[in-house]
């Protein structure tokens, strides 16, 4: 190349309404319909192959069990093995290709999602995750948009990084890719996030391996689609179905294993951890390890706080896709002074939402994941109806018949160490600590202590004092801090997303902090005219 590439500067990709009528909607009913009517047989992908085993496994809509989407195929040992090989095969081509080709990669699937693949993603994660229209158009078309632009324009600005030079030398840095191969291991509930876990690495020269949540697979396939459509070479993403045990028997005892991009649960994120410190001394280098995983996200309310504003923030922030996003409103503190105004309006609000099918547009609410979380969740919720101090104010019912139905529900406890004040329950169940308004202070220590996780956390208040006060007292509580608002709904290039604690590594995702973990630095010093006396000045006889 013989020039310095200017890539097109990003903007976040304007969310549809899907309103009666528009063409969106008709096109995303359209493919809804296509994409139920067929039962597809979904391959691994591993370098050049797509790869059909003899063990399948049953894809399902959660809130339609019943109904069969598809079957993938199940990998084993070998699959792992022979991904590895295929990313460790492709990775010095891959390396060694300009950026600016990588770039143009990635830009096209970008617009390919925008455009040729919207509906189809927007109703793969839909019929698969049991997402609504509008969760599915933030997450799968916009949110993965958004990561693929302007991670382009982060690697630019890594790549811009470069040292001062002084008089007769030249000082350059090279942000090279990481030695070896990397492992995306990626959770359900976003398809942005299945898709940004591999292609940030890749983006920056990396290959990956990469085994998506099985509850994930049907929109993992849409996208790799995509992916192989935007010209993404052969063994630069490999894609494969295993159990997590599977590829961690393989992946980390490996030499060449050069680092993690994950989100998911705490406690498997514990386990990788220590396996990757009990090989460190397998690896040609220290892997780099970048996790983003629970949490138990807090909505904390001063006197001051507007009690509308508030309880529509709970309502959102609670059970937007069913409560099942690691920054969900989880847990929440609000002074007496206001709560009859916010449990009033939050029961009204409740009370008007619809649960049910999201190929039905009138609903808000679906279902939850899979049986597992479903009953998870219903444990939850039976032992807090059996437990003194504990007030169901709304919901509190689940059926499994159809579909993981379970109904939006919040709890009011007396004690704020309760158990739904403090684990982790990955669903719509939201549970309030009712405070007296002259012990703010002293709920800033309860906010703070009460969890391991610090991923997400909202104030509200409309005294200036008492924001700085929180501000400041739960600095380390989250890594993505609201003020009158909900805590969900990062934007990548504006709310860069990850949290500390028990809640990850905080590289934020949708920034270039992120990108910066997949490229080590070599220094070149070049010297023009080198010196041919080993004699210093200090030297000379005086």
């Amino acid at each position: 190349m013989f020039s310095i590439s200017k890539v097109p500067y990003p903007v976040n990709e304007p969310v549809k309404g899907y309103l009666p009528n528009s063409p969106e909607k008709l096109a995303l009913k359209a493919m809804l319909k296509e994409l139920r009517s067929k039962t597809i047989n979904i391959p691994m992908y591993i370098g050049s192959e797509k790869i059909f085993t003899d063990k399948k496994e049953r894809l399902a809509p959660p809130h339609d069990h019943k109904h069969t989407l598809g079957h993938y195929s199940v990998g084993d040992e070998g699959h792992v093995t022979q991904a590895i090989h295929a990313a460790l095969g492709a990775k010095e081509a891959w390396a060694n290709l300009a950026w600016e080709q990588r770039a143009s990669i990635f830009l096209k699937a970008a617009d390919l999602l925008a455009t040729k693949y919207r509906a189809k993603i927007n109703a793969a994660t839909m019929l698969g995750q049991s997402k609504s229209a509008y969760q599915a158009e933030i997450d799968s078309a916009c949110e993965m948009i958004d990561f693929l632009r302007f991670n382009v324009y982060f690697m630019t600005q890594i790549y811009q990084q470069q040292p001062e030079s002084q008089a007769g030398m030249w000082n350059r840095l090279e942000h090279r890719p990481l030695e070896g191969f990397i492992f995306a291991l990626t959770p359900f509930n976003f398809t942005a996030i299945a898709g940004n876990l591999p292609t940030a690495p890749a983006m920056m020269g990396n290959t990956v391996v990469w085994k998506p949540s099985n509850t994930q697979i049907y929109a993992a396939h849409v996208l790799m689609e995509v992916f192989l459509e935007a010209g993404v070479p052969d063994g630069v993403i490999n894609l494969v179905y295993v159990e997590g045990k599977t590829a961690a028997k393989v992946i980390f005892p490996h030499r060449d294993f050069a680092g993690i991009h994950f989100t998911g649960g705490t406690n498997t994120f514990n386990t990788i951890w220590k396996t990757i410190g009990e090989n460190v001394q397998n690896y040609k280098t220290y892997p780099r390890i970048v996790g983003e995983t629970g949490g138990k996200d807090f909505v904390l309310a001063h006197q001051s706080a507007d009690a509308k504003a508030l309880a529509t923030a709970l309502v959102r922030g609670a059970f937007e896709y069913q409560g099942q996003k690691c920054s969900a409103a989880s847990r929440a503190y609000v002074p007496a002074n206001l709560w009859e105004e916010v449990k009033n309006y939050m029961i009204a609000d409740l009370k008007s939402i619809k649960m049910g099918s999201p190929e039905d547009f009138r609903n808000f609410f679906n279902a939850v994941i899979d049986e597992k979380s479903f009953d998870n969740i219903a444990r939850y919720i039976d032992n807090a109806k059996k437990s003194a101090g504990v007030e169901v104010i709304a919901g509190g019912n689940y059926d499994k018949t159809v579909g993981y139905f379970v109904e939006p529900t919040v709890l009011k406890v007396e004690d704020p160490q309760y158990t739904t004040m403090c684990e982790e329950i990955f669903g719509p169940v939201l549970t309030i600590y009712v405070y007296h308004p002259d012990h703010f202070e002293d709920v800033l220590y309860l906010v703070d202590n009460t969890s391991p996780y610090a991923l997400t956390g909202a104030v509200f208040s409309q005294d200036r004092y008492a924001i700085d006060l929180a501000t400041n007292a739960l600095r380390h509580a989250a890594g993505n801090f609201y003020i009158n608002d909900k805590p969900t709904g990062a934007v990548v290039g504006q709310q860069p997303f990850g949290g500390s604690r028990a809640s990850g590594t905080n590289d934020k995702a949708g920034s270039v902090f992120n990108l910066l973990r997949w490229v080590s630095q070599r220094t070149i010093k070049e010297t023009f005219v080198p010196p041919t006396d080993y004699r210093y000045g200090f030297l000379s006889e005086e």
